[in-house]
């Protein structure tokens, strides 16, 4: 959980920092407005794929955890697979955060009205 709230500070971070790009007001606005639009598809990416990555790891180890406890103990494998599986739903809601963040970062942009007005395509 500590390196998924890194993963996320970092991304947010880089698109945020990014923000200033979308203020310029030189020859090149369109370009550096396309060169925002890209980065925070690829932070987006990145950010779901790296989400998805620890998720996947954070699983296996749990269901390792779970056989390796069911062998040691046949007869508690009820609470061992119980507790496997709402540990699973906690881990795979991480990756769900991640998911809805970066659809927002692609469908809800917030910097979407400031950079259309800025390059005179919307109201």
């Amino acid at each position: 959980m500590k390196k998924f709230s890194l993963t996320a500070a970092l991304t947010g971070l880089f698109v945020l920092g990014l923000s200033a790009v979308a203020m310029a007001a030189d020859a090149g606005a369109m370009a550096e407005a396309a060169k925002l639009f890209s980065a925070t598809v690829m932070a987006a990416g990145f950010g779901i794929g790296i989400a998805a990555f620890g998720t996947g790891i954070g699983q296996g180890m749990a269901v390792k955890g779970a056989v390796e406890g069911t062998a040691r103990n046949p007869e508690a494998s009820g609470k061992i697979t119980v507790t496997m599986l709402i540990g699973l739903a906690m881990i795979e809601s991480l990756c769900i955060y991640a998911l809805v963040i970066c659809l927002i970062l692609l469908y809800a942009y917030p910097m979407a009205a400031p950079v259309a007005k800025f390059l005179g395509i919307g109201a």
